[in-house]
């Protein structure tokens, strides 16, 4: 045990001292925090706020002067033919676009085109759309006797509050979120610390340093110690990750409540201004931040996060042991690689079925694949936030433990040969026979 545990420590402190797990520890969140809010303030500075001119044709005159302009969008109505307004606007460096209404009749619209220097936006064309269907959809109710007003009364808006049979109350959209995050992170680190595992032992093999530690551990035992080592690395940056992020993420709540508090009670005292504050204030639904934090409330964080360590810590230690195989049966990465897809495939196929067992997390596909090791820490992870029985979290749980010690146990065989084994190209078949081969 005490050579395990100096494998463990050798392997750990190697790859916490490199200056790429001290940048990555650091910038990953910076990152994750940057691709949140560099995309919302962009959105809102000056470089999306561009003013863009459409100059409007319309043989029709239904829709004169009834396009509605916002601070982005502005429309110049056009008389004339249409070939020499579409030269006129060819030489206009200041026009974004040129909406064509040809001659048609209400219950015919078609004929609309758009005709820009550049390609549109989607925003905008979706803009124009939606406009041209508004005024035709008022100007049918017109000639049918149909007023604005009575068609707004019969519109109705329907909330709907979902809860669990214990009178919880629950959210769809959160317990997705958390789902499909946890599903994420647990098949990314389990790819990534995995092949870390194959390079540390393709790199000592081809450096022959392999050859000077078995003649002092067991091969297993080294096999445990990198596997071990390399874990206590992933769950180390893991961590960090967490108090990293939680730090930033206060950084910023914090600046950013300041600004919509102060917009909220420049609102409010606009309210009591025109005394109309009462009314409104009882009419206000909640803020979706509040509901964003009573549906986190309502999910048992203590029981996802106590799953969310089992199941990253199993998944990693069973796929470990077979990049280990893998890395001990080649000379390469290259010779490797033939190995790794047939490894990974469980994983992938179980993350590409993971959005479908969202939708469905208690269907039998969804029960059987969370039972399945090699499927397990992906499946169960989506499953877990919308409910599951404490007796499939534990036989999958248990399940999982059975399944790495028997995947260790093979792949200790390989590895025992593997790991001396040089110059020779390895297939699945020899594979096979290091399997059954006496010690």
């Amino acid at each position: 045990m005490n050579k395990i545990w100096l494998i463990i420590q050798r392997e750990y402190w190697v790859r916490v001292r490199k200056k790429s797990f001290i940048i990555m520890t650091f910038l990953t969140p910076i990152l994750f925090a940057a691709l949140m809010i560099i995309p919302a303030i962009v959105a809102r500075s000056s470089l999306f706020q561009e003013e863009k001119v459409i100059q409007v044709l319309d043989k029709t005159n239904f829709f004169a002067q009834k396009l509605k302009e916002t601070s982005k969008i502005k429309f110049t109505y056009l008389q004339g033919e249409i070939n020499e307004v579409r030269k006129k606007f060819e030489q206009d460096e200041n026009t974004y676009a040129l909406l064509i209404i040809p001659e048609m009749t209400l219950a015919d619209p078609k004929g609309f085109r758009i005709v820009s220097k550049k390609s549109i936006s989607l925003e905008t064309e979706i803009y124009i759309k939606d406009e041209l269907e508004r005024i035709i959809r008022e100007e049918r109710m017109r000639a049918l006797g149909i007023k604005q007003e009575d068609l707004e009364k019969t519109k109705a808006r329907v909330s709907i509050l979902t809860e669990t049979q214990e009178g919880k109350e629950s959210s769809s959209g959160v317990i997705y979120a958390v789902s499909f995050i946890a599903a994420i992170l647990i098949y990314m680190s389990v790819l990534l610390y995995g092949v870390q595992v194959m390079r540390s032992v393709i790199e000592e093999k081809t450096n022959r340093i392999v050859e000077v530690m078995v003649s002092s551990v067991k091969p297993i035992q080294l096999m445990l110690g990198k596997i071990i080592g390399v874990a206590g690395v992933g769950l180390t940056q893991f961590l960090l990750w967490i108090v990293l992020s939680f730090a930033l993420s206060s950084v910023a709540s914090s600046i950013f409540l300041k600004k919509e508090v102060s917009q909220d009670t420049l609102q409010k005292v606009q309210k009591v201004a025109t005394n109309d504050f009462e009314k409104t204030e009882k009419a206000e639904e909640k803020v979706p931040f509040e509901k964003i934090s009573n549906a986190f409330a309502t999910l048992n964080l203590p029981l996802i996060l106590a799953c969310f360590l089992f199941y990253f810590v199993g998944g990693y230690l069973l796929y470990s042991a077979l990049f280990a195989a893998i890395g001990s049966a080649g000379d390469n990465e290259t010779d490797a690689q033939q190995f790794t897809l047939p490894v990974t495939l469980p994983l992938i196929i179980a993350f590409v079925l993971a959005q479908g067992i969202i939708n469905e997390p208690n269907s039998g596909l969804a029960f059987w694949l969370s039972m399945i090791p090699f499927t397990s820490p992906i499946v169960m992870m989506v499953r877990i936030p919308a409910g599951v029985p404490n007796w499939e979290i534990i036989l999958s749980m248990v399940l999982l433990v059975i399944g790495f010690l028997a995947i260790t146990w093979l792949a200790a065989r390989i590895y025992r040969i593997g790991i001396l084994m040089y110059g020779k190209k390895v297939n699945f078949k020899e594979l096979g026979k290091w399997l059954i081969m006496k010690n």
